[in-house]
């Protein structure tokens, strides 16, 4: 539509020069009721025309906006439809740079550059076949150059899209480099390396200008001989048109016509160079959006998934083996472990043992490389993921908040939880409160990723937020690393009523935190080399000694009696 109104609107401009001519032909002829025509005509079209321009103008943004609306939600969609592994591999700035700046690339061309590329085209067109009506002669020797411009178009674009390329890649490079350095400005400030980051931003930029310089010395050669070409064809217009007035073979409203095409067309030819430059911006824009557009999720329910059977959450590992890449080491190597319905068992082992690995596993957050999981004696793989993931419930030491209020980052896993039930899942993580203590109580809006909070406070949030989606799976990953000893033995008194009759996984190494658990087991190098309750894998292994600094003479914490905890 918005084509249709743009090419009507280029009618009415390629029509006026044609009226001119007839307006100076009336002057040539003393023919003034002509001459009044003639000129009421070229205000009818010139209203005419600036109707239509309006009216593409709107339509064409819309148009343009419109795409770019559907693109921003379609790509935010498939990037939450993206397994863990490509976040793990893919900087967060790159994407945001394909999220936003190449989408603007995408919505300028078809908004403006598509739009002036097929009226320049247009116009070229139109003006070509008038000009042969009155002139087939005069009309050759203007468009004599005409194949001069084309291939110096097609070889600016060869040049350009390669450049532009590079440019959107310097940009995504700079975005990622300056998103990093917000996002971790905490360490940033610690260690006073503020200067560093600058250099690092500063080289990032200097290679984004250098780049940005190519592609604008490409440019600023050839739209240029774009626009300059045409005037061969107006110097020769001058000569041989204005010969053949002189001899009586041209009048002279059917030279100015001409002559006012010809001026006519070296716009339209300009705005070709211009609109190709839009074009291999947007082309290289869309190259780098449609990487991620193309790129299938590799961890998806099958066709046929079922919902997360009846059960009590009962865990099984047969001969599971994960690598997180084709280059990378096991992670994990042959795991058989069989964990009952409602048994709390503690995963110990030393930093890259696989504990985490093996967690991740149970919420299909990644699928083994070998082997099989199950829960309730159904494989993950057959099971729909969103179905599995509302059965489990995972904290980890990276406790995330979101920026919202702390009430909604509680009820996050649960959406229609009530306040009372928000306020209870609070007091069972010890985190009632400290948030009773602050000036808007549970509406308070944390800062980004809960900054505003100590540590301490994220981890009780986020146990909070777990334990109100009462899952049948719950995942303690590290989650009281960051609660003093008074906190955590505070804490565990919830987390043992919150525990009761749920499977439980708890990873750590202190004796205070794993003494939740009925058994644990000891990982080493992604495998299982023991297994047993913590008095017995103290007493036979010096590996869960050292990590838990613990003799075997450490009294045990016991839910159910008050006085322990006091």
């Amino acid at each position: 539509g918005s084509m249709v109104f743009a090419w009507m609107a280029m009618g009415m401009t390629v029509l006026i020069p044609w009226l001119v001519g007839q307006a100076v032909n009336a002057v040539q002829d003393s023919d003034q009721t002509q001459l009044f025509w003639m000129v009421g005509a070229i205000l009818v079209a010139a209203v005419l025309r600036l109707v239509l321009t309006v009216i593409r103008r709107i339509v064409a943004g819309r148009v343009s906006l419109a795409v770019e609306f559907d693109l921003r939600q379609e790509v935010y969609a498939h990037l939450m439809s993206l397994e863990l592994g490509f976040f793990d591999r893919n900087q967060t700035g790159q994407l945001m740079s394909r999220a936003t700046v190449d989408l603007q690339s995408i919505r300028f061309f078809l908004g403006y550059g598509l739009i002036f590329f097929s009226q320049s085209i247009l116009t070229v067109l139109l003006a070509g076949v008038v000009m042969f009506v009155i002139n087939p002669w005069l009309a050759l020797i203007a468009l004599a150059p005409a194949p001069l411009i084309v291939i110096t178009a097609l070889r600016y674009t060869r040049q350009s899209r390669p450049a532009m390329q590079e440019v959107a890649q310097r940009v995504a490079e700079l975005t990622a480099q300056a998103e990093e350095s917000v996002a971790g400005i905490r360490v940033v400030k610690a260690f006073a390396r503020e200067d560093h980051q600058f250099e690092r931003f500063q080289g990032a930029v200097d290679r984004l200008f250098d780049q940005s310089i190519r592609s604008t010395r490409i440019q600023a050669f050839f739209t240029p001989l774009i626009g300059a070409l045409p005037q061969i064809g107006t110097a020769l217009v001058l000569l041989v048109g204005g010969h053949e007035v002189l001899n009586g073979s041209l009048d002279l409203g059917q030279f100015t016509a001409f002559y006012t095409y010809m001026l006519m067309l070296a716009g339209p030819l300009r705005t070709v160079g211009m609109a190709l430059g839009m074009g291999q911006r947007a082309i290289a824009a869309g190259n780098r959006l449609f990487e991620v557009l193309d790129r299938e999720p590799r961890l998806t329910s099958r066709p046929d998934a079922i919902p997360l059977p009846e059960g009590g959450g009962a865990v099984s590992f047969d001969s599971v083996s994960l690598r997180y890449g084709p280059e990378a080491p096991e992670a994990l190597l042959d795991i058989d472990l069989d964990v009952p319905a409602g048994s709390r068992l503690a995963l110990v082992g030393p930093s890259g043992s696989g504990k985490t690995s093996l967690a991740a596993l149970i919420a299909r957050l990644y699928d083994p490389t070998e082997g099989e999981v199950s829960i309730d004696g159904t494989d993950l793989r057959d099971l729909e993921i969103p179905s599995l993931r509302h059965g489990i419930a995972y904290v980890s030491d990276d406790s995330f908040l979101f920026s919202d209020t702390i009430a909604n980052n509680i009820s996050y896993a649960r959406a229609d939880a009530t306040p009372g039930e928000i306020e209870r899942a609070a007091r069972l993580a010890q985190a009632s409160e400290f948030i009773e203590a602050l000036p808007d109580g549970y509406e308070t809006v944390v800062g980004e990723r809960g900054l505003t909070l100590s540590g301490g406070q994220r981890q009780r949030v986020a146990i909070a937020r777990a334990l109100l989606a009462n899952p049948r799976i719950l995942i303690l990953d590290d989650a009281t690393s960051s609660l003093d000893a008074t906190t955590e033995q505070q804490i565990r008194a919830g987390l043992a009523e919150a525990m009761a009759g749920r499977t439980t996984f708890v990873i750590g190494h202190r004796l205070s935190t794993i003494s939740l658990a009925d058994e644990c087991v000891l990982m080493d190098e992604g495998r299982i080399i023991d297994r047993g309750t913590i008095a017995e894998l103290t007493d036979r292994s010096s590996l869960f000694r050292e990590l838990t600094g613990g003799s075997g003479d450490e009294p045990l914490f016991v839910p159910e009696d008050e006085e322990v905890l006091a």
